[in-house]
């Protein structure tokens, strides 16, 4: 796996082993100089401005921007206006999940936005999406892509991943449950899950598909089968869960590791009073005053600096475009390290039920259920 980095306007590749901790960023005045990514620069007339994004290189050979929009509770009536703020202020990375509810709105954002004259290719921008619990059994899988894909109005995604590693009830109902209220599972083997995504890529479907919220172990029981191997894992992680084991063992397999809840998703409705807030970390407010930066820009700049890509969630266009100017600034080293050493195992996104008055892990007890093992 490789990580393509600007320096001097040229681009080159590094293999992620050496992928530095600081670099600079420069735009990129001209195709003819980055032959390896592919630079679409508009006039500076047209409503979107060219990337300012840096690149990790899939197993596949695709680049996938180290930082995109997430659309996780991003509400309709909103999500809309904020895919089309993105890809003005430069993002060109989208991702979705037919679970969030919102795929229909962005895809008219991405309608009115991609298209030979519209100042954006498709080929520009990079799209992913997730295959829901209800849908893991094979005969389900293309079903659900192509009911995305219509939503999205687009003729095949970038990336396809798997949701979740355990599956529920089959069915039209995304949280079916029982008459007590708990939720109904399905046993169906997520390697059966994974041979039907296989099936997609040779349809032309996908591009190249993934895991979300799997654990190590999981990741190598699906390479173990694999005739197509998962080219990204995407999990929680930010200063306080750092998955840093799982991003050695996902680097060794080639897979790129996404980062969602990057900031600790504080606009959560099941937060805690007492659970620590990432934003009001000291040690990242000690980092966002001497860069003269925002905490946010801090954490964001310290994922993309490790070679994980990144997926802010915001519908407000003025976060928007701060979360993207992460590439005008660089950590040292020694910086990059420091937010590491923040990492204390703590989990935002657990799903949970209330039993006897208190929350509890909601799925804890499927055989699939990935936050049981170290990593």
């Amino acid at each position: 796996m490789y990580f393509c980095i600007a320096k001097n306007l040229l681009r080159r590749c590094v293999d992620n082993t050496q992928f530095a901790y600081s670099y600079t960023r420069t735009r990129i005045q001209s195709a003819l100089i980055c032959p390896f990514i592919s630079c679409s620069l508009k006039s500076e007339k047209q409503i979107h401005h060219s990337s300012m994004n840096d690149f990790a290189v899939l197993s596949t050979g695709r680049k996938m921007p180290l930082l995109g929009l997430g659309t996780w509770k991003s509400e309709t009536g909103k999500v809309k206006q904020a895919v089309i703020w993105a890809l003005q202020a430069g993002y060109r990375h989208i991702d979705c999940a037919s679970i969030y509810g919102n795929e229909a709105e962005i895809g008219e954002a991405l309608q009115e936005t991609l298209g030979p004259d519209k100042g954006l290719r498709r080929e520009d921008v990079f799209v992913t999406s997730k295959l829901w619990n209800t849908q893991h059994h094979p005969e389900d899988v293309e079903p659900a892509l192509l009911k995305t894909l219509k939503e999205l109005r687009l003729d095949y995604l970038d990336l396809y991943l798997i949701h979740w590693p355990y599956a529920f009830q089959r069915g039209d109902v995304p949280f079916p449950r029982k008459e007590d209220g708990t939720l109904l599972y399905d046993d169906i083997d997520y390697k059966l899950t994974w041979a039907a995504m296989e099936s997609l890529v040779g349809k032309g479907l996908v591009r190249a598909i993934g895991l979300s919220n799997f654990n190590s172990r999981q990741i190598d029981d699906v390479l173990s089968i694999a005739s197509i191997k998962p080219t990204v894992l995407q999990v929680e992680s930010h200063p306080y869960l750092a998955q840093v084991e799982l991003l050695a063992h996902c680097r060794e397999r080639g897979l790129v590791m996404t980062a969602y809840s990057p900031l600790g998703s504080p606009d959560r409705a099941w937060k805690h009073p007492d659970e620590p807030v990432l934003l009001e970390e000291p040690a990242i407010a000690a980092l966002a005053q001497k860069y003269n930066r925002s905490p946010a820009q801090i954490i964001l700049r310290w994922q993309t600096q490790r070679g994980v890509v990144t997926i802010p969630k915001s519908v407000t266009e003025s976060r928007i475009k701060e979360n993207i100017q992460v590439f005008e600034f660089t950590l040292e080293a020694e910086e990059v390290k420091s937010v590491t050493a923040l990492n204390r195992g703590w989990r935002y996104i657990v799903p949970t039920i209330t039993v006897n008055g208190k929350p509890v892990p909601r799925d804890a007890g499927h055989p699939h259920y990935p936050f049981s093992d170290p990593y």
